[in-house]
């Protein structure tokens, strides 16, 4: 049996079974006893009443052995079987014993059984041998009748169950079954898959995780094949420029100058700044990005790297500023990545921050940790892109930005170099007044060195 469904019905059912088949012994038998019980009580009653009218009749208890068989005979049951006669002293009477010998009970026995009196006064008691007395035919009807709706009733209840359960099971297998199916289609190369969910248990919170990762992986699939359009892009660009001018200076078509080789060797260093990038990334992302921390004061390494783009963003008219206090906890981060790190952020505040802007890098204590932040009063970045921007090769001014030779990798890096670190990256904007990067270095040794 491989069907889920089925598996789960006959598992209900079966419980379903079990269940009604013991409660129905169970009522069943006790229909049973207090019936016999209520039959007890009136045979009981009814010997006591025969009893003590043949007592007030003779005067005495001689002959009732006779008497009760008479009575026995009579009923055709045997009723008063079960019963056992005493004379008021605790003697028994009936049943009378094959050597007419007497047997005294005790006192006890007497004192908790049934009396027999005739005029107000205790002639004799009657008592139990400890068997019930045999049910009448129409007692043994009403039984058979009592039987037969119990039965009746646990088949019925056995076919709900079994709608019951094969409803139940359809209801819990059929988001399986189109997650299964949704599976194969990904399976297939379909990744965007959407499952319903039917529910808020279990399996609705499974369907909709399964809807998450679904959209996850068709977004990330997207992204690679965007990604992989982009490299080569990339690539294509200098690589073309490089191959055009060799070709022109082989075949004499251009003289070899200063400026074209100029061309040429800018053209590879943009070549190979994009190799080393995407090295990086790819190391990152096998989590093998080496680092090599040692302690440092934040206002000392915001000021080193200031010192590296001073020059640049004076011949842009921009002021770069630092905003660090003296006495912060120091870091203990890869001086050389952090240097990357805020670097392309400087990079990227310098290309689109105006003559006249300003560059502000700044340093201060939140909750256990650092956090650098680099903001500028630039252009600003788009709301629908700010969410973006820290994907590959994700570019918020494509015009811009291919003019100015981004590749679309340096916000990426930022992410991974903050991640190693055990740290994160955010970045608030808004257009026409500027943009603010703050990255969050806890307190804790960062990733172990490789």
């Amino acid at each position: 049996m491989r069907s889920l469904m089925w598996k789960i019905s006959l598992s209900f059912v079966l419980v379903s079974v079990v269940g009604i088949g013991l409660a129905a012994l169970i009522v069943q038998q006790s229909t049973k006893q207090n019936f016999q019980k209520v039959a007890y009580v009136h045979a009981e009653s009814d010997f006591v009443s025969q009893m003590a009218g043949y007592y007030q009749l003779n005067g005495s208890w001689d002959g009732v052995n006779g008497y009760e068989q008479s009575l026995e005979h009579s009923s055709g049951s045997g009723s008063y079987y079960p019963f056992i006669l005493t004379d008021q002293n605790c003697l028994t009477i009936i049943p009378e014993t094959e050597n007419k010998t007497v047997a005294q009970l005790a006192p006890q026995k007497c004192a908790a059984a049934a009396k027999v009196t005739v005029r107000g006064k205790t002639v004799g008691y009657v008592l139990t041998n400890g068997s019930l007395p045999p049910l009448s035919s129409a007692d043994q009807q009403f039984l058979t009748a009592a039987e037969n709706g119990l039965l009746a009733g646990a088949l019925a209840a056995f076919a709900i169950a079994l709608i019951l359960g094969i409803f139940l099971a359809r209801s819990l297998t059929k988001p399986v079954s189109e997650l299964t199916a949704a599976i194969h289609a990904m399976a297939k190369g379909d990744l965007q898959q959407q499952v319903q969910v039917r529910s808020k248990d279990e399996i609705g919170q499974l369907s909709a995780a399964f809807n998450i990762m679904s959209q996850d992986l068709a977004e990330a699939n997207q992204q690679r094949k965007q990604m992989t359009a982009d490299i080569a892009h990339d690539l294509r660009t200098p690589v073309t420029v490089i191959g055009g001018y060799l070709e022109a200076l082989r075949d004499g078509v251009l003289a070899s100058t200063s400026e074209r080789f100029a061309v040429l060797y800018e053209e590879s260093l943009h070549l190979q700044r994009l190799i080393e990038d995407l090295r990086t990334l790819s190391l990152a992302d096998a989590n093998e990005l080496s680092l090599h921390p040692q302690r440092i004061a934040p206002k000392n390494l915001l000021s080193k790297i200031a010192e590296a783009y001073r020059l640049k963003a004076e011949q842009a008219h921009i002021h770069l500023n630092i905003d660090a206090q003296e006495n912060l906890a120091a870091l203990f981060v890869d001086v050389e990545r952090m240097t990357q790190l805020i670097g392309n952020l400087i990079s990227n505040a310098l290309r689109y921050t105006s003559a006249g802007g300003e560059i502000k890098l700044s340093a201060r204590r939140i909750l256990g940790a650092t956090v650098l932040q680099v903001s500028d009063t630039g252009s600003g970045i788009d709301p629908k892109a700010l969410p973006h921007i820290f994907n590959r090769f994700y570019r918020a001014d494509p015009a811009r930005a291919a003019a100015g030779g981004e590749s679309g990798l340096g916000l990426a890096i930022v992410k991974a170099i903050a991640l190693a670190h055990k740290g994160t990256v955010s970045a608030e904007s808004q257009l026409g007044k500027g943009t603010a990067f703050s990255v969050t270095i806890p307190d804790a040794q960062p990733a172990e060195t490789t």
